[in-house]
């Protein structure tokens, strides 16, 4: 299992209208599929709220090929409506995360 995870930084000035297109709109589509699950959202501690806000949206997923897949058949498309929705008041960039058993 890995987990996909997308920073987000919202700019200020849109910042609860963003933050509630993640709750509302973005999560619930990215794992209506299944593909994706357990979703996680994460604000990111900042001392300086100036610019905007950061937040992590986690989601686990089975393997690379499935996530690779859902980003291919969805993922782009959940992409494009959050950019023609905010153009560049919010922006994304992703990783990926390897669980490791650190009690072994």
């Amino acid at each position: 299992m890995i987990v996909y995870n997308t920073t987000f930084h919202i700019e200020r000035d849109i910042h609860e209208e963003g933050l509630k297109y993640l709750k509302e709109n973005y999560i619930p589509k990215a794992t209506a599929s299944g593909f994706l699950q357990a979703p996680s959202l994460r604000r990111i501690m900042q001392t300086a709220e100036d610019e905007g806000f950061s937040y992590s949206v986690q989601f686990f997923v089975k393997n690379i090929d499935t996530l690779n897949y859902w980003l291919e058949k969805e993922g782009r498309g959940l992409h494009t409506a959050l950019v023609n929705r905010f153009g560049h008041k919010i922006a994304g960039f992703s990783t990926l995360l390897e669980d490791i058993d650190w009690e072994r």
